[in-house]
């Protein structure tokens, strides 16, 4: 029996689940899982990549105690985050894609490179966390110097735990620096942005080897594999879990909503980026598809409102309001608030719409917005492919939401097929175990 590991990094949580081939389908085990977010440092958002590591290691150490035959890990993670390194030597801090940085880059990386003329190259939707515009912010700071490697989050996480540093494909492609011609870094951007050229680096596909363990990590946590490469970007390993009959369009729900679907090549045409869609790698076929702010809101909201109770207790009461105003889940106000509660309400209030009274209220309007959202992505995406589709496979911690699930079946009119498993984690196992 070959046992592979996941160790699959979301914004809010990490998980490590083992999992193997038995009668045709992967089963798999939770061994571990551990709380994420975001740190507090003179005044920006960051990563503690030290403590990412140490959970890291720290479930690697479980798996070997149950499952001392695992004989390969791979991790993913969110995308466009990433380490700067001078050699072995990180630059701290690692800042979060949430942090407000890179608000003077941006306008000035359009001034070089006008956003048009960006996407027709590499093909990506314009978020304001997208990587190209962190490491012009890292440019107008001066951090460059001495500077040998950028590495996204989970390549940083397996050179520590290798001492290997290789660059994974699905993961690049959310950066916003990767020509959608020719699958690599584009040179053409880092220079004509003064970006060093020396961080262009191969890219590697899911599948490939990066190494075994240091001989000091084998010997803190119990044992030794092979580290490979998944589709290390979350999502991308999501979509690579979903068993489709038919080709259709999916939403990988978490923090955030990705809605797409897959094609054999990117589209870049002036209405795919006009309706913020992006073309990111998958495992052997692009992802068509668009960022949507997801479980964020209602994360928000419990957070401040009722951090106690549980997800589908927070549903049900919504189901009871009558309240189903609807605000744009995009809209930048809702990226980062103080208050979440407080931004909904002011999105009403500044364009003379009563605003929710109670928590259910707050609630049901995020819901319904959220599926407002959904239509009006897949609405998009059926122009701009040509295509229409009859239903939507949606995977991730949203599946498990049987209200939102309804009511994305009621905005946009397609059958939902809400599949409740780890779809990243049998994604990224899927990779390992089949060798791709």
């Amino acid at each position: 029996m070959k046992y592979a590991l996941s160790v699959d990094i979301g914004a809010s949580s990490g998980r490590h689940i083992v999992g193997w081939y038995e009668g045709g389908e992967i089963k798999t085990e939770e061994l571990y899982r551990f709380p994420n977010g975001m740190d507090t440092l003179d005044g920006h958002l960051i990563w503690d990549t030290d403590r990412l590591l140490s959970e890291v290691k720290q479930g690697l150490k479980l798996a070997f105690e149950k499952y001392p035959e695992i004989s390969s890990m791979s991790i993913d993670t969110w995308g466009v985050d990433y380490v700067l390194l001078k050699g072995d030597e990180e630059v701290k801090p690692t800042y979060a894609y949430r942090d407000s940085r890179v608000n003077e880059s941006i306008n000035e990386v359009h001034r070089i490179i006008p956003f048009d003329e960006l996407y027709s190259r590499t093909g990506i939707q314009f978020n304001t966390f997208n990587t190209i515009y962190q490491l012009y912010a890292d440019k107008i700071a001066g951090k460059f110097e001495g500077v040998t490697d950028f590495l996204m989050i989970p390549e940083y996480l397996m050179y520590k735990l290798t001492g290997v540093k290789k660059k994974e494909f699905t993961d690049a492609t959310t950066t916003g620096l990767v020509n959608y011609k020719t699958l690599e870094l584009d040179e053409e951007i880092f220079a004509r942005l003064g970006l060093p050229l020396n961080l262009i680096k191969p890219l590697s596909a899911p599948g490939t080897f990066v190494g075994r363990l240091k001989p000091e990590i084998a010997a803190e946590v119990g044992g030794d594999l092979d580290v490979v490469l998944c589709a290390t970007h979350d999502t991308a390993s999501a979509v690579e879990a979903i068993d489709m009959e038919t080709n259709s369009p999916y939403i990988s729900s978490g923090t955030w909503s990705l809605l797409g679907v897959k094609t054999d090549e990117a589209l870049t045409d002036e209405g795919s980026r006009l309706s913020d869609y992006s073309n990111e790698g998958g495992v052997g076929y692009n992802r068509y598809q668009k960022n949507i702010t997801g479980m964020w809101i209602i994360q928000s909201l419990r957070k401040e409102l009722c951090p106690e109770t549980p997800y589908g207790e927070i549903a049900a009461m919504a189901e009871k309001s009558t309240y189903t105003e609807l605000f744009d889940v995009n809209d930048g106000v809702f990226m980062a608030p103080e208050s979440m509660k407080e931004a909904i309400k002011e999105y009403f209030v500044s364009r003379n719409i009563s605003a929710p009274v109670t928590d259910a209220d707050y609630f049901n309007s995020a819901y319904h917005s959220l599926a407002d959202g959904y239509r009006a992505a897949i609405e998009a995406l059926e122009k701009n492919t040509g295509k229409i589709y009859p239903e939507i496979y949606i995977v991730g911690g949203g599946a498990k939401n049987t209200y939102l699930n309804s009511l994305t079946e009621k905005y946009t009119g397609k059958r939902v097929r809400a599949l409740p498993i780890e779809a990243t984690a049998i994604g990224n196992l899927k990779v390992q175990l089949n060798g791709k």
